[in-house]
């Protein structure tokens, strides 16, 4: 059975040259837009729900893009909730439907 999750990740990749960030989390962003998962962007990490080893599978990707784009490290903080009633976005936001 697969288990539905949330996966949330903030990426810190190690840059040529302490070249910025932006492009590269945008490149992330890319990738979880283009996987089809629901997903939400924060100010600081951004939030995908899916089937458990699908997100493993995007984080793993994102990680790759980080090093096809000439990063030497990628650093990912990641939250993971899998199975259970609040693995879902809407669930955990239903109280506070417009985001406050």
């Amino acid at each position: 059975m697969e288990h539905r999750a949330l996966l949330s990740v903030q990426i810190i990749p190690k840059t040529k040259d302490g070249e910025d960030v932006i492009p590269y989390v945008d490149r992330a962003i890319s990738i979880i837009r283009s996987s089809g998962v629901a997903y939400r962007v924060g100010p600081l990490e951004t939030t995908m729900e899916g089937p458990f080893d699908q997100l493993l599978a995007i984080l793993k990707q994102i990680n790759e893009a980080m090093f096809e784009m000439g990063c030497s490290s990628v650093m990912s903080q990641v939250k993971l909730l899998v199975g259970g009633p609040h693995a879902s976005m809407d669930k955990l936001l239903e109280k506070y439907p417009d985001g406050q």
